[in-house]
């Protein structure tokens, strides 16, 4: 699981903004049934839980909806997003925050545990491969290159860069990357080396991506990976490489995320909510409140937003919990 930030004032001015536009009864393109603020929902508490990837988009929305909320509490925790579907399926909490699709096997303990939920698409996020800014050889790596720092056998063999392309110099490999609970962990090596969780284990894993910045920041041959919004808030540290998926560089950004040019590290972040949890008016009124408002929420969070057709997906997901 990845630790970010969001910068208080962009927290104040985003539950700022959406608290007038909920006083206004106009909050930006509304879900079926959400509003900026729910006359039917008093009080009560929200429990979410999941990957640390997603917890600042939920930490933003909650922000904001206490706003026009305070009766409701709503509790954002970070035990990864395989740790969030563990207590999700044992119906410990009502939604859970996810940076990958929900596993067979965990689907298997929700229906084994009688839950039933619903997915929804709240943002979009790319990973970003970042270099020291002193290397000048590395500034756009193909899937294959990066596939030789990171596979399974190259633990223990592949030490410099020139074992990872004649072309690049006999520098030192130093490799950075996120622990492997996290949902970022998962998806990096399901994308680079075809399989979820196949990758060498002689690197640096991390919870932190705090961690990273100041690996890579401070060895010229190092390389890390992290979500997209961490880098470019390290942009004056480290150097975000481009990625040739097989059709040229290109640079991670909220164009090439939307359009999925940026391949394969963009992805959608997800919330699972839990059916009958989504009856109760607290939950309701914050998830559709969430929802509602995830464009604002995402960029406020350093997330690439949903587009339009993802949104009325989003929308439609919530309106089929019966």
């Amino acid at each position: 699981m990845n630790s970010r930030s969001i910068p208080l004032v962009g927290i104040a001015t985003l539950a700022a903004a959406l608290t007038l536009s909920a006083c206004g009864g106009q909050p930006a393109a509304p879900a079926p049934g959400a509003s900026g603020a729910s006359s039917s929902a008093a009080g009560g508490t929200v429990n979410s839980d999941g990957s640390s990837t997603v917890a600042p988009l939920a930490e933003a929305a909650a922000s904001a909806f206490a706003g026009v909320e305070p009766g409701i509490r709503v509790t954002v925790a970070t035990s990864g997003t395989g740790g969030g579907f563990k207590k999700f399926c044992a119906g410990e909490t009502d939604i859970s925050n996810a940076s990958r699709p929900i596993k067979d096997e965990e689907k298997a303990a929700c229906e084994a545990a009688g839950i039933s939920f619903t997915e929804v698409v709240i943002a979009n996020d790319g990973l970003s491969v970042v270099i020291n800014p002193e290397n000048t050889w590395a500034k756009c790596m193909t899937v294959a290159q990066l596939q030789k720092m990171w596979a399974p056998e190259s633990e223990g063999k592949v030490m410099n860069w020139n074992q990872v392309d004649p072309s690049f110099p006999d520098e030192k490999l130093t490799l950075f990357g996120a622990g492997t609970d996290s949902g970022t962990f998962d998806y990096f090596t399901q994308a680079i080396n075809g399989e979820e969780g196949a990758s060498r284990t002689d690197y640096s894993p991390s919870e932190d991506d705090n961690i990273t910045v100041q690996g890579v920041a401070g060895e010229k041959g190092a390389v890390g990976y992290f979500g997209l919004s961490y880098a470019e808030e390290n942009a004056d540290k480290l150097v975000a490489a481009q990625i040739d998926g097989g059709k040229g560089c290109v640079t991670a950004s909220v164009e090439t995320v939307q359009s999925g040019e940026y391949t394969p590290l963009s992805r959608p972040l997800f919330i699972y909510v839990a059916n009958e949890s989504y009856k109760k008016p607290a939950v309701k009124s914050f998830v559709d409140y969430f929802v509602a408002n995830s464009d604002a929420v995402s960029k406020a969070a350093g997330f690439v937003p949903l587009t339009a057709e993802q949104q009325k997906t989003a929308a439609d997901e919530l309106a089929s919990i019966k």
